[in-house]
């Protein structure tokens, strides 16, 4: 039996799993019996333990104001692994892992929970082989906590000798520009920026990440990707769901600042960068930053012409019949916050000048999926003909969920005495084409792994923060100084409003997925 090119990569390309090495440290969770402590932290904690990816000296700390011991928030920590973790539950890690968990009760706006949370920390941290203390603040809080917090955790961390600190924030960062600036200098009389870690789980997901591996590795693309050759971009993030009992968040952030102003113009950054001097963190993050710097502005006027804002009613979602937003709990029965955004950008600079990025996200679409399609030129002649109604150029679809996968669309002969063009599809799945038995992290696992290794990659610097809401702050302004269209303008379950249509038909283009 003849070799084949597979059993010549994996011979030359074998893969062996990764053993992480990780120092001692301390992770102190406040909010730490919360949704997101429980859906997410805990279960990834834990995942890690099993995996065997901690050290043997390691210490969670849930820092909370309802009143527990130890043994109470293992007891909570247990019902909310059995409810939540992905695959079996094992006993027997569960043993090794518990042994870790702690719990202090106290108010974080009270300076003797502080006291409290100090003397917790003496007993249970154990140094790392330099003599230091590796201690992981994860602020798993609303917002209007976060300056207090910052303030007194400088005050914690100089009670306990030999404390390296480093702290994670979740999104929101402020609400525009001004408040990021704001929670940054506030951060900043405290902390210095290599201790700050400012997470976005869609830069965990490996289809992300892999942006930068296949641009960058594979010398048959970079030479095109650029204004010659693309004739457009489209990046779709759509969710079935609605907002899910976030009301008193969303109400107040709506689809811009929930997805646009972070996930979409991370994956954005990914996909137009220039390439890196290396690989290490500032390097990659100064490249972002500089992508977003170079968006093109947006007046009031171009906002209403090349952007579309929604709000979903009723409809049917997979079969199911489903409320609109008006009618979601806790909401105002006139609200007017988008649930949609579609728009068109600009980046001015010498790779993609005049090449728009068709940026479209919401709540209650058709299906959950996110993608980044790039649409190259048509020839320049049109030597074959076709029965395909709309002809398709060239498309590279880099397809971040459910599936995590890459497709490239292109045009072969149809078999037969004629001369007919017809489009086919060649493509890489993760867990269909990789050999062997793939681990695929869940996204919190890669950055917290990288969170204890000191690896800033996949986390935001304040300056990209800053430049991100530079960029939609005009489009927020517009849309809540302007009436907004009849909400709502969309019904769930399709793709959102016509006019997200019309953004592309209009110039002759058409959104990939409708």
């Amino acid at each position: 039996m003849s070799e084949t090119a597979d059993d010549r990569a994996s011979e030359f390309c074998r893969i062996e799993r990764e053993r992480v090495t990780i120092d001692p440290f301390t992770m102190v969770i406040f909010g730490g019996t919360g949704d997101l402590s429980q859906r997410k932290l805990l279960p990834t904690l834990y995942h890690l333990c099993e995996d065997q990816h901690l050290p043997d000296d390691f210490a969670i700390i849930s820092f909370a104001s309802s009143t527990r011991t130890d043994d109470e928030f293992r007891a909570f920590v247990r019902d909310s692994l059995e409810k939540y973790s992905e695959g079996p539950f094992s006993d027997a890690c569960w043993e090794r892992f518990s042994r870790h968990l702690y719990y202090v009760s106290g108010s974080f706006e009270d300076s003797e929970s502080y006291r409290k949370l100090s003397r917790r920390l003496e007993e249970v941290a154990r140094p790392t082989s330099e003599g230091t203390k590796q201690v992981i603040y994860y602020l798993a809080v609303p917002p209007h906590f976060l300056p207090g917090i910052f303030e007194r955790l400088a005050f914690c961390s100089s009670c306990v000798l030999g404390i390296d600190s480093r702290l994670i924030i979740e999104k929101p960062f402020g609400r525009d520009r001004g408040s990021a600036a704001a929670l940054n200098r506030t951060i900043a009389r405290s902390f210095e920026e290599r201790q700050i870690y400012r997470i976005d789980h869609y830069l965990g997901k490996e289809t992300v990440q892999n942006i930068l591996f296949f641009r960058f590795a594979n010398s048959i693309y970079e030479p095109l990707w650029n204004r010659r050759y693309i004739d457009h971009v489209q990046i779709t993030v759509a969710e079935s769901l609605g907002i899910e009992n976030r009301a008193r968040f969303y109400e107040q952030a709506g689809v811009v600042r929930d997805i646009v102003q972070n996930h979409m113009l991370q994956i954005l950054a990914l996909v137009a960068m220039e390439p890196p001097s290396s690989l290490e963190a500032d390097y990659i993050r100064s490249e972002k930053v500089k992508v977003y710097q170079t968006i093109r502005p947006m007046s009031g006027e171009y906002i209403d012409e090349f952007t579309v804002r929604g709000q979903y009613g009723p409809g049917v979602v997979q079969g199911e019949d489903t409320v609109g937003y008006h009618d979601e709990a806790m909401v105002a029965k006139k609200s007017t916050t988008p649930t949609f955004f579609a728009g068109k950008f600009y980046l001015d600079n010498w790779r993609w000048a005049d090449v728009p990025f068709y940026l479209r996200t919401g709540k209650r679409l058709n299906r959950r999926i996110t993608e980044i399609s790039i649409h190259f030129k048509q020839p320049p002649l049109r030597l074959f003909s076709t029965t395909c109604d709309i002809r398709e150029p060239n498309i590279l679809v880099l397809r971040i969920q459910p599936q995590e996968e890459i497709t490239l669309h292109m045009g072969v002969k149809h078999p037969g005495m004629g001369n007919q063009l017809y489009p086919v599809n060649m493509g890489f799945n993760y867990e269909r084409d990789l050999p062997g038995d793939v681990h695929m992290p869940l996204p919190y696992e890669r950055l917290l792994i990288d969170c204890m290794k000191g690896d800033q990659t996949l986390f935001a610097r304040q300056d990209g923060i800053e430049a991100m809401w530079a960029v939609v702050d005009p489009v927020i302004e517009r849309w809540e100084n302007t009436p907004a269209p009849q909400f709502p303008n969309y019904p769930g379950g399709s793709w959102g409003p016509d006019k997200a249509q019309e953004l592309l038909q209009r110039e002759g283009r058409q959104w990939r997925i409708v």
